[in-house]
Formats: C-alpha cells, structure tokens, sequence
C-alpha cells in the first residue's frame, strides 16, 4: 500500500467522523439556542472534539492534494477542477467558519449566544461540506452521494 492509499483511506473514513460530530454539534447548540438550555461542559468538549476532527481531516486533505493524480488534471474538466480548486476551497472555507464558531463561542459571556454562536458557524459549515458533496457525485462520475467508488 502506498502512502496515497494509506491518506486517501484515512481521510474518506475520517470524514464520517467530522461529519456525525459536526451535525450532533449543530443539533446540540439548535437545541440549547432555541431550548434556552445551559451550555455545559459537555457542549464545550463536543465544540473541540469536533474542531479538532476537523482539523486532522484538514492535514489528511492537504497532504492528499500534493500526492494526489486527481490535482494533476487539467482545469477544462469538471472532475479535475472539482479536485484542484473547488473541494479544497469549501472545505478550508468549512473549517474556517468552525474554527470561528468555536472562538466565537467562548468569547460569549450569555449561554444562550455561546449555542448560537456554535449553531450558525457549525450549521453553515455543515451546510457548505454537503454541498461539496453533492458537487462531488455531479463532477467525479466515479463517486457517489457519499462519495464511495
């Protein structure tokens, strides 16, 4: 096995990981927001255990766009212009705004705005890397919904 396939198995199993995370994280906050609920302890360590996730499929995803043949192709096709520009640019922009929910979040003295905070920034993040899925089965007609070959 070579060390593509070693970080491309890594990061296609790692992304469920992001992904249940972030939307538990969003269902969380939602419901703490709207729910007038405390934000506890637990809501922190899901906040970071999810940030953190994210951010190791970061340096999966940046190591894999160096190695990767899929980045090699040229701009004309939709398959190699999804790999080289666009994945990689929703996908920092997600991380993005979970790393500033998440700061956001604890500059919050108000409960109720430490689950907004996490709702809105998660949320959109969320909203965007489903987006990029769909993206994905529409340009790489080797992948599926989810992205499976």
């Amino acid at each position: 096995m070579t060390l593509y396939e070693i970080l491309k198995n890594a990061h296609s199993g790692w992304r469920y990981i992001v992904i249940i995370l972030l939307f538990v994280a969003v269902v969380t906050a939602l419901k703490g927001w709207l729910g007038a609920k405390n934000y506890t302890e637990g809501n922190r360590k899901l906040n970071v255990f999810t940030l953190i996730s994210a951010h190791i499929q970061l340096l999966f995803g940046i190591a894999l766009y160096f190695l990767s043949p899929l980045t090699k192709g040229p701009m004309s096709e939709a398959m190699y212009r999804y790999w080289k520009v666009e994945h990689i640019s929703m996908m920092v922009l997600a991380i993005i705004l979970i790393t500033v929910g998440n700061a956001q979040s604890k500059k919050i003295v108000d409960e109720s705005g430490k689950h907004r905070a996490i709702g809105i920034y998660f949320g959109i993040a969320l909203i965007l890397i489903v987006a990029a899925i769909f993206m994905m089965a529409n340009s790489d007609p080797s992948k599926t919904w989810f992205g499976m070959s």
